[in-house]
């Protein structure tokens, strides 16, 4: 395997690097531009936006949710320009990309694992057969199936999709009345791009209670797994899980904690996941960790980028020399700590006006997410697309980075316009 040397613009004529889906431009645009920066990029997506196409060498208009035509449109790339790998950033496209890359002959994850990944049940079976901690958990076809086994589990209890991310449609449940409605949550909640994909479905599983984190994980080969960094999650108030921060320290005391390796490198052998970026999910209970999801692709909500801000681990690229064959430089060159915060409203209504012209050195990027005129809506019914802001700093330490956090916030206002004709300021 040929080894990453210093990062150059790529050559035109060099192979192709196939990239399926480009995501949302808020969250997925660094990582493109990392990939675009080492690799000539063939971008292949249903309506390849212009943004992305800036990065692309060749941009395809291509329904990605056909196989046969996704794969015909790679093989035309092979014959015409070379391809040297297939990858994706898109939890929706995970299975897509490990089946051309095996179509094609080029390194990546087995479509076997990949489909795994997807499954939530799948996932638990696996987990539980190679008795890697994780959670107990049933699918469950009715209201009244869940309502028995949150009994046989004791409440409280989690109900999510099978088949979706980013927290969608999962809830905790602590009476027989919450299970019914959490199970009809669950069932009917969608995620765009992920509609035609998974196996659908309802999941009932045991509370895990405790601090979350996610493993970033470089898997080099079926027995050495790298871990790039711990990435501290705050998340909103139950009963839902919504996400609304990421913290990753260089110096994270959980990067020397033997469980924690011990249980990625075991998930990660279970998955049969053999090369590639993972995003892998825990909670620190008090028995121990355990593992609540296994992503293979790099983690989303802007983490890639914390990650290389507070270490100088680029994983984009990383994920690209993988998927080349190429031996990627796993050698941290930053030592401190980067944080991103979600801001969501706290009332339902129409968003009237926003305002921030807070700057400084440490705060790397402020974004409004919604436009005057958007609609939002306040947790707990709250999912990412209610998000109306965010911030992203640096700093020295996890403390230093929350104290530059509230700032940011409270330098901000957004004026919404309630469903109830009352006028609200967050801030």
């Amino acid at each position: 395997m040929p080894k990453r040397s210093q990062p150059s613009r790529p050559e035109a004529c060099a192979p192709l690097l196939i990239v399926l889906g480009t995501g949302d431009r808020t969250y997925r645009s660094w990582d493109l531009e990392q990939l675009a920066a080492a690799y000539p990029l063939a971008l292949l997506d249903r309506h390849p936006p212009a943004w992305a196409c800036a990065h692309a060498h060749r941009a395809l208009s291509v329904d990605l949710a056909d196989t046969e035509v996704v794969a015909t449109a790679a093989r035309t790339l092979a014959a015409r320009d070379g391809v040297a790998g297939v990858l994706t950033l898109l939890e929706n496209h995970v299975e897509l990309a490990a089946q051309l890359a095996h179509r094609l002959g080029l390194p990546g994850a087995t479509p076997a694992a990949a489909a795994a990944c997807r499954d939530k049940l799948l996932t638990r079976a696996l987990l539980r057969t190679s008795k890697v901690p994780s959670a107990r958990s049933y699918l469950v076809d009715d209201a009244d199936s869940a309502v028995a086994y949150a009994a046989v589990f004791a409440h409280p209890v989690v109900l999510k999709p099978r088949h979706l991310s980013g927290s969608t449609g999962v809830r905790r449940a602590d009476t027989p009345q919450q299970v019914q409605d959490a199970f009809h949550h669950a069932r009917t909640a969608t995620l765009p791009g992920l509609e035609h994909t998974g196996t659908p479905g309802v999941l009932i599983e045991e509370y895990l209670a405790g601090p979350e984190i996610s493993v970033e994980c470089v898997v080099l080969t079926q027995t050495t797994t790298h871990i790039a960094a711990i990435t501290r999650k705050s998340l909103g108030a139950e009963p839902s899980f919504v996400e609304v921060g990421h913290l990753v320290d260089a110096a994270d005391p959980l990067l020397a904690d033997p469980g924690i390796r011990d249980i990625a490198t075991r998930a990660v052998q279970a998955m049969g996941i053999e090369r590639g970026v993972l995003h892998l999910e825990m909670r620190l209970t008090p028995r121990g960790p355990r593992i609540i999801e296994v992503n293979a692709r790099p983690g989303g909500d802007l983490i890639p980028r914390l990650v290389h801000l507070a270490t100088g681990l680029n994983l984009p690229r990383i994920t690209a020399d993988l998927a080349t064959g190429t031996q990627p430089d796993v050698t941290p060159t930053r030592h401190r700590s980067a944080a991103v915060r979600f801001l969501y409203p706290q009332v339902t209504g129409h968003v009237t006006a926003v305002n921030s012209g807070f700057t400084a050195p440490w705060l790397t990027q402020f974004l409004w997410t919604a436009a005057p005129g958007e609609h939002v809506t306040a947790p707990p019914h709250a999912t990412a697309a209610d998000r109306t802001a965010l911030a992203l700093v640096t700093g020295p330490t996890p403390a230093t980075c929350r104290k530059r956090l509230d700032r940011a916030q409270h330098s901000c206002g957004i004026h919404i316009q309630a469903d109830t004709a009352t006028t609200a300021r967050v801030a």
